[in-house]
């Protein structure tokens, strides 16, 4: 896919805790790495990890647009046109912040949200999670799951990941991509 003037490609990795998003994520960029795809990849987790928030920003919404754009800055002035961006709720609220952040004329984006069931879910998390917190972050990410599946913007793509391999899943997200 040919880049032109300020036009982007976003892809957007969205889902629940434990549907794979990072892993993915990371999988996708490896994939476009030895294709020799020009891309960079922003885990959306440690855009918004401040405490307190700050005035005004309950939700660290301002702040996380700040950092992306910053962080963006940096790989545009390199040249980059195309930007892997994994959060769990990417998919709903962040496109048009992120499309801001990035600051183009034109951004291409693609919504990938990442399923997995129940059981599957708090197997992965109780192999991740092994404070006090194992409890109510399954639910949080089941809660997140359910919102994510009613209020997935058309068009998202929604993938599965029990039972499958992390190299095919990114392998068909690269697809969807077009890059």
């Amino acid at each position: 896919m040919d880049q032109e003037g300020d036009t982007y490609d976003l892809l957007l990795i969205g889902g629940g805790s434990g549907v794979g998003k990072s892993t993915v994520g990371w999988e996708v960029s490896a994939l476009l790495r030895r294709a020799e795809t020009a891309h960079c990849l922003i885990e959306g987790d440690g855009m918004d990890q401040i405490h307190p928030p700050p005035d005004g920003d309950p939700h660290r919404t301002a702040i996380t647009e700040r950092n992306i754009a910053a962080v963006w800055a940096n790989y545009a002035a390199l040249g980059q046109r195309r930007l892997i961006y994994t959060n769990t709720v990417s998919i709903l609220d962040e496109a048009p912040m992120i499309g801001r952040a990035m600051g183009g004329d034109e951004v291409r984006v693609t919504c990938v949200l990442l399923t997995a069931d129940e059981a599957t879910v708090r197997q992965r998390l109780a192999v991740r999670e092994t404070g006090s917190q194992l409890g109510v972050h399954i639910e949080r990410s089941l809660r997140a799951g359910r919102r994510l599946a009613e209020e997935a913007p058309v068009g998202t793509v929604r993938v599965p990941t029990d039972g499958r391999a992390v190299p095919d899943i990114a392998a068909q997200v690269v697809r969807l991509t077009g890059w």
